[in-house]
Parts: C-alpha cells; sequence; structure tokens
C-alpha cells in the first residue's frame, strides 16, 4: 500500500448534490471554507450547512436525504440536532433493478489461508471448547468449569486447541417452548455449537427451566459423542459435582479436539461478519466504505459476507433493495423493516432512538445518516439472501441478517449464522471482541486509532489524508486472510469475547 498522504482539507463535500460538508478537524468560528465563512464552532466529524436551506427542505449528505430543516439555515452554520428532524420519507425500492452477475475468480486464482477443515466441509479459523449454558441458572458452573480448566493448565499439551470459553446468557426459563423465544435461543445455541470454529462442545443447565436441553437435541437430531455433551445440576447432584464431572467431559474431549491441523483453504470458506459500533461522522467516509472495498474482493474470490443491524439500515434500505438478487430478496428485507418500525411503535420507541448519545457526539444527527454510511460496509455487489436472525447463512456472496443494532447482540446472530471472522469498525472507540470468532477492529479516524492502539488493529483514518478505498479495503482483505490463518487480533490478546456472547430474546419474559 503506498503510504503517500496529503493535508486533508478542512471539509469534505461527499456529493455533488450535497448542501453539507463535513469537518476533517475542528473548524473555529469566522473561519473561511469551502467559500464560507463559518457562524459556529464545527467539531471533527461534523457537519456545516455549505449553503443557504430553508426550513422544511431536505438535509443533503452522501447524495441522500438525511433529515429536513427545523429552522431557516444559513451558509455557515453547525448542522445538526438542534435544527434538524427526521420528517417523513418515502423510497422507491427499485428491487433488484441494480442486481448484477458477478464474476468470480477460478479456484486456482483465489487467496488462501490456513483453516481447520472440518469433517462436515465447513472451515474454522479458531479451535475452542465452548461450555454453553441452557439458562442462567447454570452461569456460574459454566465458568468454574472453564477456570478450572484453565487454573489446573489442562490445555497445556494440546497446543491445537485456543481455548476453552464459558459462554453463558441470562435468561433460558419462564418461557414458551412454542414461542419465538425458544425458537430464536434454539437457532442461537445450536448455530454456536456448530460454528466452524468450535471444536467441542458441552451444554450446562440446571435441569427444571424453560429451555429443556433434551427438546434441543430432539429438535437437532442431535446424540451424545465425544464432542458433544450435556448435563444438569439437578440431575448431577450439585454445584461440585457438576464441576467435577465438566471436567472429566473436557478431559475426554481434549485428544480429539486437538487432532486436528490448519490447512491450505480456499478464500470462499470464509464467512466474516460485518459489524460498526460507536460510529461517527467519518463511518460512512472511511472505515465502512473501505470494508465495503474488502467485501467486493470477498465476493469476487467466492466468500461470503454478513451485514445486519437492521435499525442501522433503516433509510438506506432502498440502496440495498436495488442490489436484491431478486425480488422476493428485496421484499424480505423491506418486511422485516415493516417488522421493526412495530416493534419500536409497541415498545413505545422509534427508530430515531438510534443514534446513540456518543453518535451524535461523533457528529451524526439522525438514524438516516448512520445508516447511509453503515450501508457502506457491504460493498457494492449483489445481496443474494436475506436471513432471519441466527438462520445458518448458506448462500455465498453478500448477504443480510436481521439482528438489532445492539453490537454484541447482532454479532452473536452473525456468529450462530456461522461466521468465522468478523470486522468491527469503530469511530468512537468500542471495546469489543468475540469468542469463538476473531474481531478485527477497523477505526474510523487517527485519532481513535492512536488514542486506543492497543485495542484497534487498522487505521482508516487516512484515508481523508489520501490513502484511497482500493488499497485500504485491499489492507483489510490481507488482515482477514492473516487472521483467519491465526494471527491473534487485538481484542484477541486483551481477553475479550466471553461476555459478547448475547442472545437475542424477542418475545414476552414471564
Amino acid at each position: 500500500m503506498s503510504a503517500v498522504t496529503h493535508q486533508a482539507p478542512a471539509m469534505l463535500r461527499l456529493h455533488a448534490s450535497d448542501n453539507v460538508v463535513v469537518s476533517t478537524r475542528i473548524v473555529e468560528k469566522g473561519e473561511k471554507v469551502e467559500g464560507v465563512v463559518t457562524n459556529a464552532r464545527i467539531m471533527r466529524g461534523h457537519k456545516m450547512a455549505a449553503t443557504a436551506i430553508a426550513k422544511g427542505q431536505p438535509i443533503r449528505k452522501f447524495g441522500q436525504i438525511i433529515g429536513f430543516a427545523k429552522s431557516d439555515i444559513a451558509a455557515g452554520d453547525w448542522v445538526h440536532e438542534h435544527n434538524v428532524e427526521m420528517g417523513e420519507l418515502a423510497h422507491d425500492y427499485a428491487f433488484a433493478q441494480g442486481a448484477k452477475q458477478e464474476l468470480l475468480l477460478p479456484e486456482d486464482k483465489r487467496a488462501t489461508f490456513q483453516g481447520f477443515r472440518r469433517a462436515n466441509g465447513k472451515v474454522g479459523t479458531r479451535n475452542y471448547i465452548g461450555i454453553m449454558t441452557s439458562v442462567n441458572c447454570s452461569a456460574t458452573v459454566a465458568a468454574h468449569i472453564a477456570r478450572e480448566v484453565e487454573k489446573q493448565g489442562l490445555l497445556d499439551p494440546y497446543p491445537n486447541i485456543d481455548g476453552v470459553i464459558a459462554l453463558t446468557q441470562d435468561n433460558g426459563c419462564v418461557i414458551d417452548y412454542r414461542g419465538v423465544i425458544f425458537d430464536t435461543f434454539k437457532r442461537t445455541a445450536w448455530g454456536y455449537a456448530t460454528n466452524p470454529n468450535m471444536g467441542g462442545v458441552m451444554m450446562v443447565g440446571l435441569g427444571c427451566e424453560g429451555f429443556q436441553i433434551p427438546r434441543f437435541k430432539e429438535a437437532y437430531k442431535v446424540e451424545e459423542n465425544d464432542l458433544f455433551r450435556t448435563m444438569t445440576i439437578q440431575e448431577t447432584g450439585g454445584t461440585r459435582k457438576t464441576v467435577d464431572k465438566g471436567l472429566e467431559y473436557v478431559k475426554e474431549m481434549l485428544a480429539s479436539v486437538n487432532n486436528v491441523k490448519r490447512e491450505t483453504c480456499l478464500a470462499s470458506d470464509l464467512v466474516v461478519a460485518l459489524q460498526c459500533g460507536g460510529s461517527d461522522g467519518y463511518s460512512g467516509i472511511t472505515a465502512n466504505p473501505a470494508l465495503g472495498a474488502a467485501v467486493d474482493l470477498l465476493v469476487e474470490q467466492g466468500g461470503t459476507a454478513i451485514l445486519s443491524e437492521t435499525p442501522e439500515i433503516y433509510g438506506a434500505e432502498h440502496l440495498l433493495t436495488r442490489r436484491a438478487a431478486t425480488r422476493e430478496v428485496g421484499e424480505k428485507l423491506v418486511g422485516i423493516i415493516k417488522w421493526w418500525e412495530d416493534y419500536t411503535r409497541r415498545n413505545n420507541m422509534e427508530m430515531n432512538n438510534n443514534p446513540s448519545p456518543g453518535n451524535k457526539l461523533g457528529g451524526l444527527t439522525t438514524i438516516l445518516e448512520k445508516s447511509l454510511g453503515a450501508a457502506a460496509k457491504g460493498g457494492t455487489t449483489t445481496m443474494r439472501a436475506v436471513y432471519n436472525y441466527a438462520e445458518p447463512v448458506t448462500s455465498k456472496g453478500f448477504v443480510f441478517m436481521d439482528t438489532p443494532g445492539y453490537d454484541p447482540v447482532g454479532a452473536t446472530g452473525q456468529v450462530a449464522g456461522g461466521a468465522n471472522v468478523m470486522c468491527f469498525t469503530t469511530g468512537r472507540g468500542s471495546a469489543y471482541g468475540n469468542k469463538p470468532c476473531p474481531s478485527i477492529k477497523l477505526a474510523t479516524n487517527t485519532p481513535i486509532y492512536n488514542q486506543m492502539i492497543e485495542d484497534m488493529d487498522i487505521n482508516c483514518g487516512d484515508v481523508i489524508e489520501g490513502v484511497s478505498l482500493a488499497d485500504k479495503g485491499k489492507q483489510i482483505f490481507d488482515l482477514i486472510l492473516k487472521t483467519a490463518s491465526g494471527h491473534k487480533t487485538k481484542s484477541e490478546a486483551l481477553g475479550y469475547g466471553e461476555n459478547e456472547y448475547v442472545p437475542w430474546y424477542i418475545g414476552a419474559v414471564m
């Protein structure tokens, strides 16, 4: 990658039709930029009116509408939530009109990485033993087992095992086994148990909970074997006996889990989860479109990328429906959007409750603006399929999965769907990692990269200074391959991953 950069202009105009520009530094009141004298101090990542905007007129950024003027806005004014509102917006979905047939590289031309090929043909990038729970009541026991494995050094003779992780959750009881919570959690738990980054799994329950392990096993026609074990505290005889039995089960798994070696695999075996958190005014300018460029490279290689966080594509869904492979795929996405509108309405909320306070401090004003930037993570290729939360992702190419915008919940759904690597963009500095799926952190701006350099894997802030999106996308893609081959990410080095397992509980908790 070229290291040549230049001094960024004080303001960026992102599209010829935009009536706002974005600050790349603190611009003081009275400065003349873009031929306009500023009427207020404009913070980095925030917007300034490039021309006068009358009350009720649309605010345009990225060539799209991000809101409407609450009052008359003069050229040079700071443009933010004090003078911008959502308003009503109707989109032309143009279903599948922009779909195209991508040309895939032949197999002998594709990039490779060193992965763990599983018996079912899937490829892992890590090799963990997971201790999962069917209910919150067994969370402490699961954690005790995992810590005891570490304390006793049981993994020391087994270098091919990346670790043992306790994946606990805060529900599992007082739920209807015929209801949406049960079905969603069942998919999530099974998705984690069968994620290719898992070498062995043990599920621990209490025994009397609503999420019954026998029903779970029956649903997926699974029987116990040396790599999948289950038990309950009540049947085993209490906490101490369950911890002891759990340790016995782990010891029995070790040799089999360790009996794998990394081998050369094609980039088409990668399933990459796309996440963003702590977004700012640069997210849609630097890290997100750079990740989108990496996604386009991945799709060309025959790989899969999962865009999610439905509330954070709200207002930008028309850009995705145009890219849908078929009208049915596009309509499924619109149906999910309408479900979210009803879901938030029933809970006395609105879709514009997102952006968060941190997003707003970083320069984002409305969910429309945030979504236009977030959708850029998906690149430019055809959207091949739309999945419900935690459904197994079977399509190749660029796909969408319905999840909340809350990062741990959204990422949990993607990993349950089969993701074996994750890319996570952040402008404010999200502290996040995932197990069993390694998470690559991409900083949207240079100051946050420098400030949190122990957490950030790549700085995308230099896009502002002249590094091309294509070059930055190639850098991200290369790190995806390196990470898939075993290179530890910053979040892995810091020990993130267990607490970030957060299944989505959609229905009523009784």
